[in-house]
C-alpha cells in the first residue's frame, strides 16, 4: 500500500481532492498506465518462460496479460476521444466510444481466447515433453504477487472515489492470480510426479480467457442498446425536485446515457393549474439548476399544470386509484384532467404500466373503462398508456 501511495504522491497534484474532475481523471490515468506497465511485463516474461519449457498453460496466461494490457491501452485511447467536447454532427458529445472500445477490445479477447483453447486441445491430443525450470516457477511465483498487488491498488483507488469500473478491475486481478496459481500447480505436479498437464491447465486458462471476454462485451453492448437508469439515481433526482412545496409531483421521467459523464435527464413536474406562469416558471428554472449543478447532468422540465380545487377531479382521481389497485398495486396515473362534452364527461390520463404487468393494454383499457361505467354511464375513458417503472 505504500507503493500506491508514493504513486499517488508522484504523479496526482491535489490527490484528496477526489470530486474534482481533473483529479479523478488524473486517478483513471494513472490506473491505466500502472495496468499497461504490469501487463505488459507479465506477458513479456511468461512468454519467454513458456518458449522455454513448451507450456502451452503459460503462453496461455501470458496472454491472458496481454489482453488485459490491450484492454488498458484501448480504454485510454477511448477515454481521450471520448473527451471531445460536442460539435455539429455529435450534440450529444462523443462518450460512447468508450463502450465501442471496450466491444474491441471484447472481440479480440475472445479471438485469443478461442486460438488459444484450440493449441491447449492440440496439446492434449499431441503431448509434448516440458522442460522443468526453477527459473519458470519463480516467474509464476513473481506474477501472482504483481497481480495481486494490482488488485489491491486497484481496489483502494476505486474505494477511494467510488469508481465501479476499477473496482471491477481490481476483482479481474484477483481472478488472474487465480488462473496463475493453477498454471503454477499444473507445473508443480510436473516438476515433483512427472504428471504432464499442461494442456488441461491450458484450457482451463483459455475458457477463463474467453469468460472475461464475455463478460466485458456484455458490459459494453448493455449500455450502447440502453439500460435502465439507477434507481437510486432516480430517486434522488426526484427527491431534489420535489423539495419545492409548489411542485405536486413528477412524471414522464427520461434518463438518457451517451456515454460516462454525459447523462440528460427530462421530466414532466405538476404545478398548481392556478399559480402565476412566471412564478411557476421561476421555480421550474430552479429545479433544473439544483439538479443540473448537484448531479452533473443536463435537465429539461416541463410543466403539467393539474387541477387541485375541484371536487369531482378529487373524487374520480380516489375512485381511479381504486380501482388500480383492484386490478393491479404496481399500476398509476398522471396528467388527469376532466373535460365536459355535450352526451358525455371524458376522463383522460395517463396510465402508467410496468413492462412485467400480467394484463395487455387493451384489457387494461376495457377494465377500467367498464368499472367507471358502472359508476355513470356518462363517464368516458381516454387512457394513453406508458410503459416503464414507477
Amino acid at each position: 500500500m505504500a507503493l500506491t501511495n508514493l504513486l499517488t504522491k508522484l504523479f496526482i497534484r491535489n490527490s484528496d481532492d477526489i470530486n474534482n474532475p481533473v483529479v479523478r481523471k488524473h486517478y483513471g490515468t494513472l490506473a491505466g498506465a500502472v495496468g499497461i506497465f504490469c501487463n505488459l511485463l507479465l506477458f513479456t516474461i511468461k512468454i519467454l518462460a513458456g518458449l522455454l519449457t513448451g507450456a502451452i498453460s503459460i503462453v496461455a496466461d501470458a496472454f491472458n496479460n496481454l489482453s488485459d494490457a490491450g484492454s488498458s491501452i484501448v480504454t485510454l485511447i477511448g477515454f481521450r476521444m471520448a473527451g471531445k467536447p460536442a460539435d455539429h454532427d455529435h450534440p450529444f458529445g462523443h462518450g460512447r466510444i468508450e463502450y465501442i472500445a471496450g466491444l474491441i477490445v471484447s472481440a479480440l479477447i475472445l479471438l485469443m481466447g478461442f486460438e488459444l483453447l484450440k493449441s491447449s486441445v492440440e496439446k492434449i491430443l499431441n503431448p509434448t515433453p516440458l522442460e522443468s525450470s526453477n527459473i519458470s516457477i519463480l516467474i509464476l511465483i513473481v506474477s501472482v504477487c504483481i497481480k495481486l498487488w494490482m488488485g489491491f491498488f486497484n481496489r483502494k483507488i476505486g474505494k477511494k472515489l467510488n469508481a465501479s469500473a476499477m473496482i471491477a478491475t481490481s476483482a479481474d486481478s484477483f481472478n488472474d492470480c487465480v488462473a496463475t496459481t493453477a498454471v503454477l500447480i499444473g507445473f508443480l505436479v510436473f516438476k515433483f510426479a512427472n504428471i504432464n498437464l499442461d494442456g488441461y491447465m491450458g484450457v482451463a486458462v483459455a475458457l477463463f480467457v474467453m469468460w472475461a471476454g464475455y463478460n466485458t462485451a456484455k458490459d459494453t453492448i448493455e449500455p450502447l442498446l440502453g439500460l435502465a437508469p439507477d434507481p437510486e439515481f432516480v430517486l434522488n433526482v426526484k427527491n431534489c425536485v420535489l423539495e419545492r412545496k409548489e411542485i405536486l409531483g413528477i412524471h414522464d421521467m427520461h434518463v438518457h446515457d451517451y456515454g460516462p459523464g454525459r447523462v440528460y435527464v427530462s421530466m414532466h413536474a405538476e404545478i398548481p393549474s392556478d399559480m402565476d406562469v412566471l412564478k411557476a416558471h421561476d421555480i421550474i428554472d430552479s429545479a433544473e439548476e439544483e439538479v443540473s449543478s448537484k448531479f452533473k447532468c443536463e435537465v429539461s422540465i416541463h410543466m403539467d399544470p393539474i387541477e387541485v380545487n375541484n371536487p369531482l377531479a378529487n373524487e374520480l382521481k380516489l375512485k381511479l386509484m381504486e380501482i388500480l389497485n383492484t386490478i393491479d398495486p404496481t399500476l398509476s396515473f398522471h396528467d388527469f384532467r376532466i373535460t365536459n362534452g355535450p352526451m358525455r364527461k371524458n376522463i383522460i390520463f395517463d396510465l402508467l404500466v410496468p413492462f412485467d404487468c400480467y394484463y395487455d393494454d387493451v384489457t387494461l383499457r376495457k377494465m377500467i373503462k367498464d368499472k367507471f361505467t358502472e359508476i355513470d354511464s356518462t363517464y368516458f375513458c381516454v387512457i394513453h398508456i406508458d410503459k416503464g417503472v414507477n
